[in-house]
C-alpha cells in the first residue's frame, strides 16, 4: 500500500492495519491542527478512497517515545477528546470566581490583584499552554493565600509569553522598573574574573558563612505545580545520572532520595540547611500541586566532604537549586566553585532560558541570572539602628533572618543577600552583594 499524504502540516505514513502506523508532525505546527486529529483518533476517520483509519494507540506510541517528553499534556487530551488549545467551563469558572475573591479581599496587596483586570481575565481565561497550562495554574496560589507579596506563578516556560498581558506588567514592577521593551544581558558568570572578589573578612570577625545560589528548570518539562509524577522522576533520573558521573572532587557527593531517607539523616540535612523542610507554605499552600500529591517523588543531594560546600536540591520549589558555600567571607572561592558546578550540570542536562527574561524558574521573582548571593554576618551595632534597612536598600542589599525568608534574626545575625536578579549578570549580582557587604562592615568598624 503507498502511503497517502494529507494536508495537515505533514505527512501520515498508513501501513495495512496489521503493521505499526508511524506519524510525523512537525512539532510546532501540530497543535494548531489537534482539534482536527483529536477527532479522526478518537471517533476514527475514513479516507473514501483507500478505507484506511487511525486508531488512538498508533498515535499515543508516537507521542510515548522517549524522544516526545514533553506530549504528555497533548495525551491527556487525547484521552479526553478535548483540543489543547480550548479550557473547559469549569476552569473558566474557577478563574473568574477567583478574580472576583481577589477583588473582595481587602486585606490581600498582592502584584497579582493589582494586575490581574477584568479585561485581563477576559483576554486570558479560554488560554492554554502547549504542555496544558491555563490562567488558573497561574493565580492559584495567589487566590487561595491572600498574603502572598507576588501571588502568581508560572506553570511552565510558555506561559511567561502566552500570559504575557498579567506576567510583563507584574515583572516590570517587582524587578524596578524591567519593562517589556528590556531584556536580559548573556549569561556571564564571572569566569576568570572570581579573583576580583576578594576576601570580605579575612580576619573571621563579621561574617560567619558565604552562600551563593542559582534556580535552574530542565528545557521541555513544566515548571512546579503542574509536574506530574512521571516528570519528576525523569528529571531526577536524568540528574542523579550526571551526578554520578561528576569527576571533578570538589562537586563530588553523596544522593540522599527523600524516598526511604531515616529521620535521623533527614533531621541532620535540615539542621545544615542541606535539606528543604518537609510540610513548609511551598507544600502547604504557595505551591498547591495540581496533577501530583505533595508528597510526590523529590530529593536532595549534597556533598559529604568534611567541607561540604556544593550541593544540590532536586525538585523543590524549582527543577534545581545549585548551591555553593562555605565559611568565611570569600565569596570569589565560592562563586568558582559554583560556575564549576553549573557548567558540568547544563553540558549534560540542557536548561530553560528565554531570550528577554533569562533562565526561567516557576517564580517570577526569580528570573534572569537567579543568582541569590548572600552571607550570614554579624552586626550587632549598625543593625539595631532605625536606617538599618533603609542603609540596605541603597546598597542594593535584602535583608532575612538566618533562617530564611520571614524569619528573624537570631545572635544580631543577619542573612544579607542581593537584591537584583534581572536586567544584570550574574557576576553583577554578585558583585552587588560583594560591594554591599564590605560597605556594611566599614560602618560597622565605624560606629
Amino acid at each position: 500500500m503507498m502511503p497517502i499524504t494529507l494536508n495537515v502540516t505533514g505527512v501520515f505514513y498508513l501501513l495495512p492495519s496489521s503493521e505499526l502506523i508511524s506519524i510525523k508532525l512537525k512539532a510546532n505546527q501540530l497543535y494548531s491542527y489537534m482539534s482536527f486529529v483529536t477527532t479522526a483518533v478518537k471517533l476514527f476517520f475514513v479516507l473514501t478512497s483507500s478505507r484506511l483509519w487511525v486508531e488512538s494507540n498508533a498515535v499515543q506510541s508516537y507521542f510515548k517515545s522517549p524522544t516526545n517528553p514533553t506530549c504528555q499534556a497533548t495525551l491527556d487530551c487525547l484521552d479526553s477528546a478535548t483540543s489543547p488549545t480550548m479550557v473547559d467551563a469549569s476552569t473558566v469558572q474557577k478563574i473568574e470566581e477567583g478574580f472576583e475573591k481577589l477583588q473582595e479581599a481587602t486585606e490581600c496587596h498582592s502584584l497579582l490583584k493589582k494586575y490581574l483586570t477584568k479585561e485581563v481575565v477576559d483576554e486570558l481565561k479560554e488560554k492554554r499552554t502547549v504542555l496544558g497550562a491555563t490562567l488558573l495554574d497561574v493565580i492559584q496560589s495567589g487566590v487561595e493565600n491572600l498574603d502572598s507579596g507576588v501571588g502568581v506563578y508560572a506553570p511552565d516556560a510558555e506561559a511567561y509569553t502566552l500570559f504575557k498581558r498579567l506576567f510583563d506588567p507584574l515583572i516590570e514592577d517587582y524587578h524596578n522598573g524591567f519593562g517589556a521593551d528590556k531584556k536580559q544581558p548573556e549569561t556571564f558568570l564571572g569566569e576568570g574574573k572570581t579573583a576580583e572578589l576578594e576576601d570580605l573578612d579575612p580576619e573571621g570577625e563579621f561574617i560567619n558563612s558565604t552562600r551563593i545560589r542559582c534556580g535552574r528548570s530542565l528545557e521541555g518539562y513544566p515548571f512546579n505545580p503542574c509536574l506530574t509524577e512521571k516528570n519528576y522522576l525523569e528529571m531526577e533520573a536524568k540528574v542523579k545520572k550526571v551526578f554520578d558521573e561528576l569527576e571533578d572532587g570538589e562537586l563530588q557527593g553523596t544522593y540522599y532520595p527523600l524516598d526511604g531517607m531515616t529521620k535521623e539523616v533527614q533531621t541532620q540535612l535540615i539542621e545544615d540547611h542541606f535539606l528543604f523542610k518537609e510540610g513548609d507554605r511551598l507544600d502547604s499552600g504557595f505551591c498547591k500541586p495540581r496533577t501530583r500529591a505533595a508528597s510526590g517523588p523529590r530529593a536532595a543531594e549534597s556533598s559529604t566532604t568534611p567541607e561540604k560546600t556544593f550541593l544540590v536540591w532536586v525538585n523543590e520549589e524549582d527543577h534545581l537549586r545549585i548551591i555553593s558555600m562555605q565559611k568565611g567571607g570569600n565569596v570569589g572561592q565560592v562563586l568558582e566553585r559554583l560556575i564549576k558546578g553549573v557548567k558540568a550540570i547544563q553540558a549534560q542536562v540542557p536548561f530553560s532560558r528565554d531570550e528577554r527574561l533569562g533562565w526561567l524558574t516557576f517564580c517570577p521573582s526569580n528570573l534572569g541570572t537567579t543568582v541569590r548571593a548572600s552571607v550570614h554576618i554579624r552586626l550587632p551595632k549598625i543593625s539595631t539602628q532605625p536606617d538599618f534597612k533603609t542603609i540596605c536598600d541603597a546598597l542594593g542589599l535584602q535583608i532575612r533572618g538566618i533562617h530564611g525568608e520571614h524569619s528573624e534574626s537570631a545572635g544580631g545575625v543577619y542573612d544579607i543577600s542581593n537584591k537584583a536578579r534581572l536586567g544584570l549578570t550574574e557576576f553583577e549580582a554578585v558583585q552587588q552583594l560583594h560591594s554591599g557587604v564590605k560597605k556594611l562592615i566599614e560602618l560597622e568598624q565605624a560606629a
